[in-house]
């Protein structure tokens, strides 16, 4: 007998019938439905899936996947409770298929039209199994997804099969590793149920991968890598049903938030023999039915919901009228060897089953039409031949009658062609920008609404906060409005004033004061937000502190560098959403510079004196991993003595994982092409919780702390940054200052810092209404302040960017503990179509003057600080810092 009352059902049918968004309790009323209300929810699921495909010109279509079953190791490092397929080495022939036994199954599969090869393995079974990991190092592969990548560029290359790679938990590197050789890949979630996971006699007790905050991870990162990924739930393995509602709605957060999930499967539990789980009961069809409809319902008519035909007896029809619009994956070769118990049902039998209920069975591909059709970023170019050579143009679905064929699979040749508007770096001074925000802008960044649900509550409202870690807006300062005024050129925000100008100076922020003078580094992080909230007479008091610490370090010149920003391309997918700079191949405002003008604009930057070009570009999809060290060799083939400072740690990932090295071996040959450090970009605030809003896809905060600390090891100095002002607040800022301080004395690879306020006029984010307008002219002084407190000891070199800030605005903060100006640039692209009113290059008078006013020396130095050799200071001397090319043409009198 139910627990759920009828006037419950009731309630929650007739939100259902009326489309109403359900809650997590509304769905757990339905699971429950049986009988009348079971008929009744089915009804309404299959009107919304009825919709759906309507609205995809798919109507009255289900569809399936013709593939084959390649299971590529039967090890794994978890002891999942149901789970037949997992083995131990001893009843194996071999740890692995080999590549032989792995092609015989995908060709064989290809000579019977089957266009999908499904990769199934367990996790990472070489951290279990000691044959794994010997398996793997007699046959040179580092680990078993490099494996897993090796044999899906076979099959492509043998057979034309796409790969459908199911490896288990991913990292989001790993996930960069495999999407150029897989259209899709997937991973159950199973269930958010941690009692399964935690308690002993579960059944994912003392497996490490089925840990539910960590595979939802895997989803999200899937997300923000722009892959096509198949997951779902498995029901009747002891979750309850209220367990059963919170997993179909953690689904339904990530799919709203980034688009990449391409189906849900709902699976029911199976008993098999020999294992832990045998001898519970099966879960009921109806059980099923019911959870199947609640997935639809709740994931809406956009989602592609999907039920094994060989788990559902002969209940085709009820699972139609649940709302399913696809049968999965069916082979006629392999069986199913997660369910061996199972047989497929024949396709023929499987169609005749679906048209007995109004519907026509349609082929598709591993990856879906939604996304055939999309192209990039879903798509890696190095598939797209694969995948056109099965898909039909116009629906996406599989082509009827394409056969599949081997074709090359490989990294475009490295050459790069001039394209698109390579002028933008003088343009953008003078006609600028051809739109505010790009065409995809709706949809390329995920769902907005989504996002606003993760932003922090504090950035939010920017509540005063009973711990003062976070604080309010300062007398005179706007929280966060559009309209507001800061003298950064920015807008105003969350700021905090615990001492102002007419209230005296607080307490708290006086003995952070003190503590700064005596133990600069010591300063907690409730002393370091306070300090941010400095203003007036603490304010002075504050950046007077800073001053000394300045003098103490490095004296009192000021430094400058003679260099030239080459952004070799603005063309990237990674979605960024604080970016401004990033296009699509098709976009008005994209370029890409051939190999050619690069090493043209170092040659020229050369000849005006300049001793550093720091180069930095978009994530090209066409870019193959080994581009970074053409483009570093032809600058040093041209100006040898240059010092090249290139490649974000974000590129850094890219090449490696095009590449399939290892992050140190891509560095070492990075350096060895002629790359001689690295910028610290890319960091923005290292904080996920952060990064998750300011950005859809950039690496984790983990992976650039990985990055920046291997190339110190290799002898790869680097610079740190921070940006800030836009989704964070003053105790995120405490807190990325206070690593790059432990970075810096783990490796003493830092150079400087460098503080980057948050530009947001053509910021799609700030556009998105979620971003403050940058941070404010006080903030700007007292975080400049507290930075040079916070590194004193560790990092002697506090930059500010004249880009970001306004002159009078730079004079200031070298008042306040800021001993560098950064470069001449010549070309600064970035910030300009960010909305910088600040212009793309400075002239060393230019400089000069913004630093005449503080009285102090003013000196041209190397990017080690050095300084230039006389015939370089001659060079700049005679240029002024500047080459000719981008100078500003002065208007007709």
């Amino acid at each position: 007998m139910s627990l759920v009352s009828d006037s419950a059902f009731r309630r929650a049918l007739a939100r259902a019938r009326d489309g109403k968004t359900l809650d997590v309790a509304e769905a757990t009323v339905l699971l429950h439905a049986r009988g009348d209300h079971l008929d009744t929810l089915l009804d309404h699921a299959s009107r919304v899936r009825d919709a759906g495909l309507a609205a995809v010109g798919r109507e009255g279509v289900i569809t399936y996947s013709r593939k084959v079953f390649i299971p590529l190791t039967r090890l794994c490092r978890d002891r999942c409770g149901y789970c037949t397929f997992a083995t131990a080495p001893h009843k194996l022939d071999a740890p692995f298929l080999s590549p032989d036994e792995v092609l015989e199954i995908a060709r064989q599969g290809a000579a019977m039209g089957c266009k999908e090869a499904l990769f199934t393995l367990g996790d990472r079974p070489e951290d279990r199994w000691h044959q794994a990991r010997e398996w793997l190092d007699a046959h040179g592969y580092d680990d078993t997804l490099s494996y897993v990548r090796a044999m899906a560029i076979a099959v492509l290359e043998e057979t034309g099969l796409l790969p459908h790679l199911n490896p288990g938990v991913l990292s989001w590197r790993d996930l960069q590793r495999l999407k150029p050789v897989a259209p899709s890949m997937g991973m159950m979630l199973e269930t958010t149920s941690r009692r399964l996971f935690e308690e002993k006699g579960q059944p994912h007790y003392g497996s490490p991968d089925k840990d539910p905050a960590v595979r939802l991870r895997v989803l999200e990162d899937a997300g923000r890598t722009n892959v096509p990924f198949t997951t779902g739930i498995l029901i009747g393995i002891g979750e309850t049903v209220e367990d059963r509602a919170e997993s179909i709605f953690a689904i339904r957060r990530v799919a709203r938030e980034y688009g990449a999930i391409q189906e849900v499967i709902v699976q029911n539990f199976r008993a098999k023999p020999d294992t832990a789980m045998r001898g519970l009961p099966d879960a009921d069809l109806k059980e099923l039915a019911a959870t199947i409809a609640v997935t639809r319902l709740v994931l809406g008519p956009r989602a592609r919901v999907q039920a094994p035909p060989n788990l559902v007896d002969s209940e085709y029809e009820l699972m139609i009228r649940a709302g399913i619009d696809d049968w999965g994956g069916v082979s006629p070769l392999t069986p199913d060897h997660v369910n061996p118990e199972r047989p497929w049902p024949q396709i023929d039998e499987l169609a005749a089953r679906t048209a007995e209920h109004g519907f026509l069975l349609r082929e598709r591909l591993t990856i879906y039409p939604e996304y055939v059709r999309a192209g990039e970023p879903w798509l890696d170019p190095r598939l797209f031949g694969h995948v056109t050579a099965l898909a039909d143009p116009e629906t996406g679905l599989a082509r009827e009658g394409a056969m599949p064929a081997g074709l090359p699979w490989q990294e475009p040749d490295g050459g790069f062609a001039p394209s698109g508007r390579v002028d933008l770096h003088v343009e953008v001074d003078t006609s600028g920008r051809t739109n505010d925000r790009r065409d995809d802008f709706d949809h390329v960044y995920g769902d907005w609404d989504a996002l606003r649900d993760r932003l922090d509550p504090a950035v939010r409202v920017a509540p005063d906060s009973a711990d003062g870690l976070l604080a309010a807006p300062a007398r005179g300062e706007a929280a966060g409005a559009p309209g507001g005024s800061s003298a950064s050129g920015q807008g105003a925000g969350v700021s905090g004033l615990k001492g102002g100008a007419s209230g005296g100076v607080s307490a708290e922020v006086r003995g952070a004061l003190r503590r700064a003078e005596s133990d600069p580094a010591g300063l907690s992080d409730a002393e370091a937000v306070a300090l941010l909230s400095a203003d007036g007479e603490a304010l002075e008091e504050l950046t007077g502190i800073a001053d000394e610490l300045r003098r103490q370090a490095v004296g009192d010149e000021v430094t400058y560098v003679v260099n030239r920003n080459i952004n070799f391309t603005n063309v990237c997918y990674t979605g960024c959403r604080f970016c401004a700079f990033a296009q699509r191949r098709t976009d008005a405002d994209a370029y890409t510079l051939s190999l050619d003008q690069v090493a043209d604009r170092a040659e020229e930057a050369w000849r005006a004196g300049a001793t550093e070009v720091c180069m930095q570009g978009g994530i090209h999809p066409d870019l193959p991993g080994t581009a970074y060290f053409d483009i570093a060799r032809a600058v040093k083939a041209r100006t040898p003595d240059m010092h090249v400072h290139a490649f974000s740690p974000m590129e850094v990932i890219n090449g490696a994982s095009r590449t399939n090295l290892s992050i140190e071996d891509w560095l070492h040959a990075a350096k060895e092409a002629g790359v001689d450090s690295l910028p610290g970009t890319a960091a923005e605030i290292l904080d996920d919780d952060v990064r998750w809003v300011l950005t859809k896809g950039k690496l984790p905060a983990q992976e650039w702390v990985d990055v920046i600390t291997t190339a110190h090891r290799v002898g790869l100095p680097t610079t740190s940054t921070m940006m800030y002002g836009h989704v964070d607040t003053h105790l995120h800022w405490v807190r990325h200052i206070k690593l790059i301080r432990r970075l810096q004395e783990e490796t003493g690879g830092f150079s400087e810092f460098v503080l980057l306020p948050f530009v947001h006029t053509s910021a799609p984010i700030y556009l998105a209404g979620i971003a403050r307008p940058g941070p404010t002219a006080r903030e700007n002084r007292a975080v400049h302040a507290l930075a040079r407190i916070l590194l004193h000891g560790a990092i002697s070199n506090i930059q500010c960017s004249w880009v970001k800030l306004r002159d009078d605005l730079c004079h200031q903060v070298l008042q306040g503990g800021v001993n560098d100006l950064g470069g001449t640039l010549m070309e600064e692209t970035i910030s300009r179509m960010a909305g910088s009113e600040n212009g793309s290059y400075k002239t060393i008078s230019e400089l000069r003057e913004m630093v005449e006013l503080t009285g102090r020396p003013v000196r041209q130095r190397t990017t080690e600080y050095g300084r230039p050799s006389a015939e370089r200071l001659a060079a700049s001397a005679a240029s002024d810092g500047v080459c000719q090319s981008v100078r500003r043409v002065l208007p007709m009198a």
